[in-house]
């Protein structure tokens, strides 16, 4: 049950699409435009460095908040499991963020919502997280490239410390957590299909940090 709490925790969370309110409030529906999708890429090259900003903090937030309130709500109570819930709240919030009832599920790929998960679930993972993500991205400036790679050291970097007894769990939660993390990971590679076959063509769009005009 309080699994379930905290992915409605999350999912509720994740409904506050910022890219579609941002831009009704600038007169579009964001996933008419560009690629379609309603992310912080997307905004970055429709709207621009700021619009981009605006969705990548607001993203980032509502994961890192909806963690909080899961741990405020259950860590008293489950003090043997809260890393488990933690990712429970980042699922729900990555879930709502992708599949947005209100919109008829037609949300985002999740990446920024992980960037929340990523930065509120554990400071070792945070400080791999960013690495991972600014290397490949200042190397290549391909945003998919450096999300596909983050989640999949995310699913190691887990696996790994959680072998270490890093998160100071049972078998079973640990597991239950392995599960969970590899769940989101094959999402987000699902999610992000069209853009590994423009990676393995060579014709993936690359992002810079530039103006609108510049960004092409």
């Amino acid at each position: 049950m309080v699994r379930l709490a905290c992915l409605a925790v999350g999912y509720v969370f994740g409904l506050f699409q910022t890219s579609y309110i941002y831009g009704r409030f600038h007169g579009i529906d964001i996933r008419e435009h560009g690629s379609g999708n309603a992310g912080t890429t997307n905004m970055l090259r429709t709207l621009g460095l700021k619009a981009g900003l605006i969705t990548f903090a607001g993203d980032v937030l509502k994961c890192i908040f909806a963690i909080l309130v899961a741990g405020l709500l259950f860590r008293k109570t489950y003090p043997d499991m809260v890393p488990l819930l933690k990712m429970y709240a980042g699922a729900g919030a990555i879930l709502g963020h992708n599949f947005p009832f209100y919109l008829k599920f037609r949300g985002g790929k999740g990446i920024a919502a992980t960037a929340g998960l990523v930065l509120s679930f554990d400071p070792i993972i945070s400080i791999l997280g960013i690495i991972t993500f600014f290397s490949i991205f200042f190397g290549t400036h391909y945003v998919s490239l450096g999300s596909l790679l983050v989640y999949t050291g995310l699913a190691i970097e887990i696996i790994v410390m959680g072998q270490m007894g890093h998160f100071g769990m049972s078998t079973a939660h640990l597991y239950e957590l392995y599960a969970l993390i590899l769940v989101l990971a094959i999402m987000a590679f699902w999610k992000h299909r069209e853009n590994i076959g423009r990676l393995l063509k060579g014709t993936e769009r690359k992002t810079y940090l530039k103006s609108k005009k510049e960004n092409g």
